[in-house]
């Protein structure tokens, strides 16, 4: 008779005492590829060595830093030639549209880019034959007309009332600004400052010459230029990229003329008022109205303000008419020309063009300013084409 002992290994107790004890064993984990490993060896090999040899690893850091130097200054070498050839395709682009207009009459595209470049040529011709002779008149009658118009001035009741209110101060203040455009040796830094304004002026002639003849070109090869964009696109984006672009540049040249014409009406406005009111200079003023006014949504005022304070010295009552109807004007061309001229361009918030047109000019001045309002326009563009629909796709 045997007996088994249940503790012995052979036991079934043994045996259900083992499977409750051991725990499952986890399945093992399938080894990486040897191309994983082989290419995670190179990547370590090489950071290894870098670090272990810090003199070739600074070598190269310093050789990337003086490459992004020399950049830099080649960008800053050419920043003249780039802001000649961004200027020139913003002025093609706002030439675009006339030329479409006469394609749409049957007329052929050479003819029609023919016809747009003359006509705006002599127009800028008719501009300057009829202005820059007034304008040179008017500039030196003002210049000799100072002491006169300060004198008028002190003798007026409105300065008397100003010199009540602010004590003997202010005329003294006018007695020295008086004193400063009279003295020669001023007048000589004034001619100094005029020697380097007409070189200024010659500078910005060729430079005016040389954006037109670009604007030529790239209003010519401005179709070929969309094609060979359009292919850097993948195949299944470009009619999209086409559709963008084309609502792009459509929308730009539609803003720039809308601006030059706003810019236009401000001129004639101002001209007017200078004529019924007899205020001097009205031809200057005119030209001065259509630089300032050009700059979206703060031209207007700032000339308002500086029209203004410029009235005051030759009539102040006539300089207080002169703002209210101007005024009068900045309502209707905010809610009757600029609905109306700028119906094609793409709408941008008021806070946007003041925050585009401070940062263009803050980078490039006037010009700066002038570009940054388009610029934001396309950038809200792609942002409302592109960005936002891929974001209301995602779930």
């Amino acid at each position: 008779m045997s007996t088994e002992d249940p503790g012995s290994p052979g036991s079934p107790g043994d045996l259900d005492d083992c499977q409750d004890v051991e725990s499952p064993v986890p399945p093992a984990e399938s080894p990486p590829p040897a191309h994983d490993r082989g290419s995670t060896r190179s990547k370590l090999r090489a950071a290894l060595d870098a670090v272990g040899h810090p003199f070739g690893f600074g070598f190269v850091l310093t050789l990337g830093g003086l490459a992004a130097i020399l950049l830099g200054a080649a960008l800053t070498s050419l920043s003249t030639v780039l802001v000649y050839i961004v200027l020139a395709l913003f002025l093609a682009l706002a030439l675009d549209p006339a030329v479409r207009a006469l394609e749409r009459r049957g007329l052929a595209r050479p003819w029609g880019i023919t016809i747009t470049l003359l006509t705006f040529l002599l127009a800028i011709a008719g501009v300057l034959w009829l202005i820059v002779p007034t304008v040179v008149r008017q500039v030196a009658h003002f210049v000799q007309g100072i002491p006169g118009m300060v004198d008028d001035f002190m003798d007026s009741t409105f300065f008397a009332r100003l010199e009540s209110s602010f004590g003997e101060g202010l005329s003294t203040l006018t007695t020295q600004i008086e004193g400063f455009l009279t003295d020669p040796n001023s007048l000589a830094t004034i001619g100094g400052g005029a020697v380097q304004a007409g070189v200024g002026i010659a500078n910005g002639l060729s430079g005016a010459l040389i954006i037109l003849v670009l604007a030529l070109y790239f209003l010519a090869s401005l179709r070929s230029m969309k094609r060979a964009l359009y292919r850097l696109a993948p195949a299944r984006h470009r009619p999209g990229v086409e559709d963008l672009t084309e609502e792009i540049t459509q929308s730009v040249g539609a803003y720039l003329a809308g601006m030059a014409v706003l810019a236009l009406f401000n001129a004639v406005v101002v001209f007017i008022l200078h004529l019924v009111l007899g205020l001097a200079f009205p031809a200057l003023m005119a030209v001065t109205a259509f630089c300032i006014t050009i700059i979206p949504l703060v031209g207007t005022v700032l000339f308002w303000v500086i029209g203004s304070f410029f009235a005051v010295f030759v009539d102040p009552v006539s300089a207080l008419v002169f703002a209210i109807a101007y005024l009068v004007y900045m309502q209707v061309e905010a809610y009757l020309l600029t609905p109306r001229v700028m119906s094609r361009a793409i709408s941008i918030p008021g806070a946007l063009v003041v925050i585009g047109a401070l940062v263009g000019g803050t980078l490039l001045g006037l010009i700066g300013a002038l570009i940054a309002i388009p610029v934001t326009a396309a950038v809200l563009l792609i942002i409302r084409r592109v960005v936002v629909p891929r974001q209301d796709a995602k779930t």
